[in-house]
């Protein structure tokens, strides 16, 4: 085997090590998104509103759920990077992947129509700090789906 063959190899092994898999617990349990970890790379619509690290309001819409779900997934499609990997009835589950490093993030979205907000969280699947990756990306995707 050559050395590029080599480095081809080892480079594309530690790039999926970075993905990791996607979590089997989360979703939507009883209204309620998966808790954050106590690691500051994960934001969520549903901790409490005195978790600064954690914390962020969630998104609110007029009109019927299916216009909203359709124009977030719209937002969602547009951004670099990213599949949905899951969309029924009032929950989407999509992934985002950093440019650098290709670590997958766990983006969550789930319609409370009675109450016209939709709740999310976004998480790292790895490592501890995320230097603000997930709240910056919510507030690009608070602010698309504001316009």
């Amino acid at each position: 085997m050559n050395l590029k063959t080599y480095f081809f190899i080892v480079l594309t092994l530690i790039l999926t090590a970075c993905s990791g898999t996607k979590p089997t617990d989360i979703g939507v349990k009883s209204g309620q998104l998966k808790a954050c970890p106590s690691s500051p790379n994960c934001v969520s619509s549903q901790e409490a509103k005195d978790d600064d690290k954690h914390y962020m309001p969630p998104l609110t819409y007029a009109g019927t759920m299916e216009a909203a779900k359709t124009k977030l997934i719209e937002i969602i499609k547009e951004m670099e990077r990213t599949t949905i990997t899951e969309s029924s009835g009032t929950y989407i589950h999509s992934e985002f992947m950093t440019p650098t490093m290709k670590y997958v993030d766990d983006v969550e979205f789930f319609f409370d129509d009675a109450n016209k907000v939709i709740h999310f969280r976004s998480a790292s699947r790895k490592g501890y700090s995320d230097m603000g990756l997930n709240r910056k990306r919510m507030n690009a995707i608070v602010a698309a789906f504001g316009k």
